[in-house]
C-alpha cells in the first residue's frame, strides 16, 4: 500500500576509480578496489564507511555516489539513515539513568512508565527494561502497525495492549521495534525532555557527533545526505525518505562516517571517548554479554567459521571466525547499514548502504583485513544467488491461482464493502467505492490510495496496485470479509504479523452527524406490544431510546432514518417516515428478529 518510486535514474559506475577516497593504513590496501568492484556487481549507488582501532580513527570514507543524478560523490560527514543501529543508543542513555539511580533495569517497567500496558497480564505485572532491551517481551514485530503510520508516539505507545503476543514473556527471542520505542518514552517520562533532546545532550554532542540527527526533516536540511535507493528491475530508482518519528528510538537517527567512527571508538574503550566516560562501564558489559539466544547460529557450509547467534542490550553477539563480534544492522527505505565492534581486538567498523549484499561483504572484507583473517570472496556467493533468482523469476508457477475457487462471486454489492475498519492496535483500514473499484488505505491517513482490492474468490480479495494494473502490491496480502447473524458485512480479517492469527478490523458505524431540530422528529413514545418505548435526545444532541425494564440506549446515526446501538454490537433501530416527514413507526433489528414499535398518537 505505500509506493515509494519518484525518480528512475541509471547509474554507471565505471567512473568511481576516480573519486574513490583511497585508506592510507596499509593493511586496508585494496579497499577501494573492491568497494567499487561490489558496487558495479550489485548496482548499488555509494557506500560509507568508517573504521576505528582502539581510540583512533583508521579511515573514514566512501566510495560511489550520495546524489547518482547529479554526480556527487559520498564523503565522511555524509548522512544516512542508519535503522536500527539506533537501538544501542536509546539502551546507552537508559545504562546512564541506571548509574544515575533513576532506573533499574530488572525491576518492572510499569514502575517507571505505567501507561504501557500488555494483552498479557502476567507481562504486564513483570516486564523488565532488560526484557524490553534484549526482545524477549512475547511480543513478534507488529510491524505493520506502525510502518507508514500518522500516529504519534503515544499512540503507537497505546497500541501495545491490543497488540497479540505469539510466545510468554522471556520464552524466546523475537525482534520487537514497539519496545524501543517504548524505551524512549520512559527514558522521556524519568528526565524530563524528549528522546532526541536526550540523544543530543548524552551523546551526540559529547561526542562531538556535530552532523547526526534524529529526524527527517533534519537530514533533509543538509547539504551533504545520501538520497535513497531501490534496485527495481536492475534500475535504481530514488524514493523518499521514510518518516519514522513516532517509533524514533528505535530507528530513526541519520549519521555518517565521521560520527559513527567516534560512537564506535567510545564502546571499544569501555564507554569512554578522549578519557571521559559517556556510557557507564558496568552498562557497556551488559549491552555486549549475551541476554538471550537468537535462535539458529549453527556453523553453515559456506561459512563454517560464522556462527552462534544471541542479543544482549541494543546489540547482537556472535562468533564470526573465531573472533567476538558485537553488532546491529538497520534497515530502512533505501538504507542498510551495519554497525559494529570486536572487543577483544579493539577494531569497529561502519557500513551503510542500499543493499544488505553490499554492507556486509565489504564490512566482512575489513574485518578480514584487520584481524589478519585469510581472503574470502565476500560477495561471490550473493551475487551468484540474485542472478539465480532473476534468471528463474519469470518460470516460477503462480502458486496463488492454483488455490483460487473458480466461478465464485462476493456476497454483497462492492459498496457494500465500503467504510472504515478498526483494530486498536493496528489503526484504521479504509475502503472506497470509486469509479466502480474498491480501493484500500492503510496508514496513509485514509486521504490518498494507490491500492485497490480485486475479488480473488467468495469474500476474499487481494490488493492490487494501482500504478502497475494487474499486479498484486509488493508484499501484499489478501483479506476476507466476514458477516454477522443478520447477514451485515460485520468484519474483515487479514495477516498483518504471520506468527499471530489474522488480524481483525471490525466495522465502524457510518459517521454520520445530525443536528438536534433534525433528531426532534423521532422524539415520541412507541406501542410495543403493550409496553410503551420511550425516544428523547439527552444533552441536545444524542438520540437516546428507553425500553422498560433496560437501561437506557444510545443511538448512532447510520444510515437515512436507521441508527445502532452504541454499546449493543448488531443491534440497531429503523424509523419508519411517510411522505409528511412524519415518523410513523419503529423498527428494532436484532439477530434474533425484527421487532416494530407503532407510534402512539
Amino acid at each position: 500500500m505505500h509506493k515509494l518510486i519518484v525518480t528512475t535514474i541509471g547509474i554507471g559506475l565505471f567512473h568511481l576509480a576516480a573519486m574513490a577516497q583511497k585508506p592510507a593504513d596499509p593493511r586496508l590496501k585494496g579497499l577501494d578496489l573492491f568497494a567499487e568492484k561490489i558496487l558495479k556487481d550489485f548496482q548499488a549507488p555509494g557506500v560509507s564507511i568508517a573504521v576505528v582501532e582502539k581510540d583512533r580513527v583508521v579511515y573514514t570514507g566512501g566510495f560511489g555516489f550520495r546524489d547518482a543524478e547529479k554526480r556527487l560523490p559520498v564523503t565522511a560527514n555524509t548522512l544516512f539513515a542508519i535503522g536500527s543501529c539506533t537501538k544501542a543508543f536509546t539502551a546507552s542513555m537508559l545504562g546512564m539513568l541506571v548509574k544515575e539511580g533513576s532506573v533499574d533495569l530488572d525491576k518492572p517497567v510499569r514502575n517507571y512508565l505505567p501507561e504501557l500496558k500488555f494483552k498479557n497480564d502476567y507481562t504486564n505485572k513483570h516486564i523488565t527494561l532488560r526484557d524490553m532491551m534484549s526482545h524477549r517481551s512475547g511480543l513478534p514485530r507488529h510491524d505493520a502497525s506502525w510502518y507508514g503510520s500518522t500516529a504519534s508516539r503515544n499512540e503507537l505507545l497505546a497500541r501495545i495492549e491490543y497488540l497479540e503476543p505469539s510466545v510468554e514473556l522471556r520464552q524466546a527471542y523475537q525482534y520487537n521495534n514497539f519496545m524501543f520505542m517504548a524505551q524512549g518514552v520512559v527514558l522521556e517520562k524519568l528526565t524530563g525532555k524528549s528522546w532526541e533532546q536526550n540523544i543530543k545532550d548524552r551523546i551526540f554532542t559529547p561526542l562531538g557527533m556535530t552532523v547526526s540527527t534524529t529526524s527527517i526533516a533534519d537530514m533533509e536540511k543538509s547539504g551533504d545526505r545520501s538520497l535513497a535507493y531501490s534496485l527495481e528491475n536492475k534500475v535504481n530508482k530514488v524514493i523518499p525518505y521514510r518518516n519514522i518519528d513516532a517509533i524514533g528510538p528505535a530507528g530513526s537517527v541519520n549519521s555518517s562516517a565521521n560520527d559513527m567512527a567516534n560512537w564506535l571508538i567510545t564502546w571499544i574503550n569501555g564507554g569512554k571517548f578522549k578519557g571521559k566516560e559517556i556510557i557507564p562501564q558496568g552498562f557497556v558489559n551488559q549491552a555486549m554479554t549475551a541476554q538471550v539466544a537468537t535462535g539458529g547460529g549453527v556453523p553453515g557450509k559456506v561459512n563454517p567459521d560464522i556462527h552462534l547467534n544471541a542479543y544482549g542490550l541494543g546489540w547482537g553477539m556472535s562468533s564470526y571466525r573465531g573472533h567476538y563480534r558485537v553488532e546491529h544492522g538497520g534497515g530502512i527505505d533505501g538504507f542498510i547499514t551495519s554497525t559494529g565492534f570486536f572487543p577483544s581486538d579493539s577494531i569497529g567498523i561502519f557500513v551503510v548502504s542500499s543493499q544488505s549484499e553490499v554492507t556486509t561483504a565489504i564490512r566482512n572484507y575489513i574485518a578480514d583485513k584487520l584481524l589478519k583473517l585469510s581472503d574470502k570472496n565476500w560477495g561471490k556467493a550473493d551475487l551468484e544467488a540474485r542472478l539465480k533468482a532473476d534468471s528463474t523469476s519469470n518460470s516460477i508457477p503462480n502458486t496463488d491461482s492454483l488455490n483460487k475457487k473458480p466461478g465464485t462471486h462476493p456476497s454483497h454489492a462492492l459498496k457494500d464493502y465500503a467504510g472504515k475498519f478498526e483494530n486498536k492496535g493496528y489503526g484504521i483500514v479504509t475502503l472506497f467505492n470509486e469509479r466502480d473499484t474498491l480501493w484500500i488505505d492503510y496508514n496513509e491517513g485514509g486521504k490518498k490510495t494507490t491500492s485497490y482490492v480485486e475479488h480473488y474468490h467468495y469474500d476474499v480479495f487481494r490488493i492490487m496496485d494501482a500504478k502497475k494494473p494487474g499486479e498484486v502490491v509488493k508484499d501484499g496480502f489478501k483479506i476476507q470479509f466476514h458477516l454477522d447473524a443478520m447477514g451485515n458485512i460485520d468484519h474483515l480479517t487479514a495477516p498483518m504479523e504471520p506468527s499471530v492469527e489474522p488480524v481483525k478490523f471490525s466495522k465502524l458505524p457510518p459517521s454520520i452527524e445530525i443536528n438536534e431540530n433534525d433528531l426532534q422528529k423521532y422524539v415520541g413514545t412507541y406501542d410495543l406490544e403493550g409496553a410503551t418505548v420511550t425516544v428523547y435526545i439527552r444533552n441536545n444532541k444524542t438520540l437516546m431510546v428507553l425500553v422498560p425494564g433496560q437501561p437506557d440506549y444510545e443511538l448512532a446515526a447510520a444510515g437515512e432514518h436507521l441508527f445502532n446501538l452504541v454499546i449493543a454490537k448488531g443491534y440497531s433501530v429503523k424509523f419508519d417516515v411517510n411522505d409528511k416527514n412524519e415518523v410513523t413507526a419503529l423498527s428494532f433489528i436484532q439477530p434474533n428478529g425484527v421487532f416494530k414499535a407503532n407510534r402512539k398518537k
